[in-house]
C-alpha cells in the first residue's frame, strides 16, 4: 500500500492551533529572555528507540510556521523503521525560533510514530495470515485524521473516518430498532446505493439471521478463537469478516489463524505510547 501525505491544507491548522496554545499571550519569554535573536543553531531530530516514523510533515511544518527561513534536511520518512540513534532530520535556522517550535513538533512526530510502531508490531505478528490490522474511531478528539494516517503508516488500514462513511449496526441500534433483522431492513431502505452496511454479532445464532438478511461485513464481536472459526465458514466469503474485542500482542496471530479478513484494533490510536524521539543541539550556525 502506497502511503500518501496528507495534503498541507489537512494539517496546518493543527500545527497553528497547537503552536498557538503554546505561545500563550505572550510567546516564549525563556527563550526571547536568554537567547539572542540572530543566534542560529543547528538540531538533530534522532530516534531513542526502534519504531516506525510517521508525522514527519507536522513537525517540519512547526518549524515552518514560527520560522520561514529555517533550513529543515530530511535523512528518514514517514514509513521508515529506525534503531536507535537514527537521524531523522537535520534543521539549522535562529536558536528563539527553533527552540519555541521544539516542543509541539516532538509532541506531533512522537505521538504519531507511536502509533505507526505499534500497528506495524501488530501488522508484524499476523504477516502471512492473511488478514489486515485496522483501526476504530476511537482517537483523539481533532486528530483523527493524522492518527489514522500513522496507522497507515505503520501498515495498518482504516476503517470508518466518521459516521457518515459507513453504516455500521451495533448492539445498541439492535436493541432500539427492535431486533437485528429489522435494522438490517431499515438501514436497506434508507441509505443510498453506494453505502456499506456492516453489523456487529456477538453470537453465532445472531450472525445467521445477519448472514439470512445479506449484509457487506459482519463484525465478530468478543468471539473466541472457535466462534470466529465457524462464523468464517458460515460467512463463507459472502462478506467481509472483522474481529474485535480481546485483541492484544498474546492473542492477534490466533486470531488472524481463524481466517477473518480484517482485525481491528481501538488501542492502536487510543493507547499507543508514544516512540521516543529527541532533539538535541550539534552546532551553533553563527558565522556560517
Amino acid at each position: 500500500m502506497t502511503l500518501c501525505p496528507l495534503p498541507r491544507v489537512m494539517i496546518e491548522p493543527l500545527v497553528r492551533n497547537a503552536l498557538v496554545e503554546d505561545l500563550g499571550l505572550a510567546g516564549d519569554i525563556t527563550s526571547a529572555a536568554v537567547i539572542p535573536f540572530d543566534h542560529r543553531t543547528v538540531l538533530q531530530m534522532a530516534s531513542r528507540q526502534a519504531g516506525v516514523i510517521a508525522g514527519l510533515d507536522l513537525a517540519v511544518l512547526a518549524f515552518e510556521l514560527i520560522d520561514p527561513a529555517v533550513t529543515i534536511l530530511r535523512h528518514m520518512q514517514d514509513g521508515d523503521h529506525v534503531l536507535p540513534g537514527t537521524v531523522i532530520a537535520t534543521i539549522e535556522g535562529r536558536s528563539q525560533a527553533l527552540l519555541t517550535a521544539e516542543r509541539t513538533a516532538l509532541n506531533f512526530i512522537s505521538h504519531l510514530s507511536g502509533i505507526a510502531t505499534l500497528t506495524a508490531t501488530m501488522a508484524a505478528a499476523i504477516e502471512g495470515c492473511g488478514a489486515r490490522i485496522a483501526c476504530t474511531r476511537k482517537t483523539t478528539p481533532g486528530l483523527r485524521a493524522i492518527e489514522k494516517y500513522a496507522v497507515r503508516a505503520g501498515g495498518g488500514m482504516n476503517h470508518r473516518f466518521s459516521l457518515a462513511d459507513a453504516v455500521l449496526i451495533k448492539d445498541n441500534h439492535i436493541a432500539v430498532a427492535g431486533g437485528v433483522a429489522e435494522a438490517i431492513r431499515r438501514a436497506k431502505a434508507n441509505v443510498g446505493h453506494m453505502v456499506k452496511i456492516e453489523v456487529e454479532v456477538d453470537t453465532i445464532d445472531q450472525l445467521r439471521v445477519v448472514m439470512d438478511e445479506g449484509v457487506d461485513a459482519v463484525l465478530l464481536d468478543n468471539m473466541t478463537p472457535e466462534q470466529l472459526r465457524a462464523a468464517v465458514e458460515i460467512v463463507a466469503g459472502r462478506a467481509i469478516t472483522e474481529a474485535s474485542g480481546r485483541v492484544n500482542l498474546e492473542t492477534v496471530a490466533g486470531i488472524a489463524a481463524t481466517g477473518v479478513d480484517l482485525i481491528s484494533i481501538g488501542w492502536l490510536t487510543h493507547s499507543a505510547p508514544i516512540l521516543d524521539i529527541g532533539l538535541d543541539v550539534v552546532a551553533e550556525a553563527n558565522g556560517r
